[in-house]
């Protein structure tokens, strides 16, 4: 599909508005308050003011490591593969945020929401922003590195559907599937990491987080419904209109009964049991208290409860770390 050029609009700059600063950026984020300038249009270009998106692609991470070290225990290795995965997370979402930018330019500047972003607002030229991406992605590489054979090998597959993702708005009404593909791989890679090899209750934890990726990501495309109208871009928000609140629990539910499939061969003792039942409980709750606040016809309610997934990601990490020490 060929988006007809459209000048980019950026948003009036108020004087308590840093100069650049994008529309949905966090308030009094460090990238426009603290970076130092010259580093701000390319920080931003990783969304590096919107730090929702780390912590969705790295919080699997964790359940992988975590849910692997319910069969033997917590080492001093998984110290290390948590926090290359944090700086790892850190570095892919801002690459694969940088190409979804890049691949989106023209896209995004016939949308209120994304026209304010590096690129179709001018701040960023498209060679530079190639030239970040590929710094970001090298340095992560180097870090995969660490990880053993077996881990690179997963790491690496992933990839494909980062690559194939920003595309998947122009010939699917489910482009938050690939999404979901891309952003829960940690899933495979924290597993891998800890185990050594790949094995069936991580593919169910990642098929439980691209549940949770359909959830969350439907409730953030809400905020774009009519520009992606106007401009024939495809999302599940368009395609569910009014029935989203169905789907979302269906969602949901979807997510919490695969987590519990893929928690309950790896629990061995009584006390692991009772903490992986807390971890779905705590996990679906959240995401039924976001179904009680939901309005689609809120943009500012989706952003809120769009990045109130990091509570129910940290909810699933922190109880199956627990779930390891028992």
């Amino acid at each position: 599909m060929t988006i007809p050029p459209k000048a980019p609009e950026g948003p009036a700059q108020s004087p308590a508005q840093p100069t650049g600063q994008v529309a949905d950026a966090v308030t009094g984020n460090w990238v426009d308050t603290r970076a130092p300038d010259w580093t701000r249009p390319y920080l931003r270009l990783s969304r590096a003011d919107r730090p929702i998106g780390t912590w969705l692609l790295f919080l699997p991470c964790v359940w992988g490591v975590a849910l692997a070290a319910g069969l033997d225990g917590l080492r001093l290795w998984d110290l290390w593969v948590i926090l290359g995965c944090g700086a790892g997370a850190f570095l892919m979402r801002g690459a694969g945020c940088t190409w979804n930018d890049f691949t989106d330019r023209d896209i995004d500047a016939q949308v209120a929401r994304t026209r304010s972003r590096p690129l179709p607002s001018g701040q960023v030229s498209p060679k530079g922003a190639l030239a970040w991406m590929a710094l970001q992605a090298v340095v992560a590489f180097f870090i995969l590195l660490s990880f053993g054979w077996p881990t690179i090998g997963v790491g690496i597959a992933s990839l494909v559907f980062v690559a194939i993702y920003p595309f998947a708005k122009r010939f699917t009404w489910w482009p938050q599937v690939f999404l979901g593909l891309a952003f829960n791989w940690g899933a495979l890679v924290g597993w891998t990491a800890h185990r050594g090899a790949l094995e069936w209750p991580a593919v169910v934890l990642y098929a439980a987080g691209i549940a949770w990726t359909l959830f969350y990501d439907t409730i953030y495309a809400h905020q774009d419904t009519d520009d992606d109208a106007l401009i024939g871009v495809k999302s599940t928000a368009r395609l569910f209109g009014d029935a989203s609140p169905r789907w979302l629990a269906g969602f949901a539910v979807a997510a919490a009964g695969l987590l519990l499939a893929a928690i309950w061969p790896v629990t061995t003792t009584a006390a692991q049991t009772a903490v992986g039942v807390a971890t779905v409980a705590g996990f679906l709750g959240h995401m039924m208290w976001q179904m009680t606040r939901l309005n689609i016809n809120d943009p500012a309610r989706c952003m809120i409860l769009f990045r109130s997934n990091r509570d129910a990601g940290l909810i699933v990490a922190g109880f199956l770390l627990i779930a390891a020490f028992l």
